[in-house]
């Protein structure tokens, strides 16, 4: 199992930025990335929805003979992690507890600096991933000290994936959202959403223009992409012995713009893509 490839799942292609981070942090791992084009997005669905529809992403993963399951979405990792995990006989990572955890440490850290009170954390993400409560849940497993501000943010996923990163339209669309957090005090800002991350130039510069001191930003993508390091290193996933390091995206739709997209959430890597049909029993690819 170790060559075997780290299967990733994201209901569209946000889940690339996760990609990006694995690629760098973990360069030696293969890694199969199927992204539910088809059906994005997952963040206005029920519950039972994406339920269903992460079983069947994950049946499909696991019949290419993935060693470890990243769910590289906010919304799926909030509601069907655990049930993922009593399910399949391998590890399962989601993207919610690693940037808890990042959000802690930064909370904590911003907290013993002298004079320095404990900073509330505030939590930007789709309506499914805040509604699910995911964020103040996993904050609260780690610290009970510490208030959790969770807000939506849809306008966001659309702007990034017309590759609006800069200008007018997304810094006002940035400054509705965080406005209120600042606001209220929030020390640290957790980017809820894989799309997120791109913007993160657009969040300091809103900050910084906002007044007063900008939080400390923690890329959910990035953290998840830290604890999969981890997890190698200690064994928890069998570590690669062919390093090899390649990526094969699988799509269950590939939208007009398709390439460009995936360019820019890779930062210009061309993978090889199939597009596959998961409202089928076993899932047929075609090149």
């Amino acid at each position: 199992m170790s060559d075997a490839p780290l299967g990733v799942f994201d209901s569209g292609l946000g889940g690339l930025t996760v990609v990006r981070a694995l690629m760098r942090a973990c360069p030696d791992e293969d890694i199969i990335y199927l992204g539910d084009t088809a059906r994005v997005p997952y963040g206005t669905r029920s519950a039972e929805t994406v339920i269903r529809y992460a079983r069947r992403a994950a049946e499909e993963l696991t019949s290419r003979g993935v060693k470890a399951l990243v769910l590289a979405c906010n919304t799926v990792s909030a509601v069907a992690l655990e049930i993922l995990r009593a399910e399949l006989d391998m590890p399962v990572l989601g993207v919610v507890e690693p940037g808890a955890r990042a959000a802690v440490q930064a909370a904590l850290a911003l907290g013993a600096m002298p004079g320095a009170s404990l900073p509330s954390v505030g939590v930007l993400g789709t309506a499914g991933t805040v509604r699910s409560g995911a964020y103040p849940r996993a904050v609260a497993a780690l610290s009970s000290r510490i208030e959790v501000l969770a807000e939506p943010a849809p306008l966001l996923v659309p702007l990034v994936e017309e590759g609006w990163l800069e200008g007018q339209v997304p810094e006002l669309a940035v400054e509705r959202y965080i406005a209120p957090l600042l606001a209220s005090g929030v020390g640290v800002l957790v980017l809820g959403c894989t799309h997120y991350p791109l913007l993160e130039p657009v969040f300091r510069k809103v900050s910084e223009r906002l007044g007063g001191k900008p939080p400390t930003i923690v890329d959910s993508a990035a953290a998840t992409a830290d604890m999969v390091k981890e997890w190698l290193e200690q064994g928890k996933i069998p570590r690669a012995e062919s390093r090899s390091g390649t990526l094969h995206v699988l799509v269950t739709d590939q939208p007009t713009g398709f390439q460009r997209v995936a360019d820019l959430f890779l930062g210009g890597h061309s993978p090889r893509v199939d597009q596959i049909d998961l409202s089928k029993p076993e899932a047929s690819s075609t090149k």
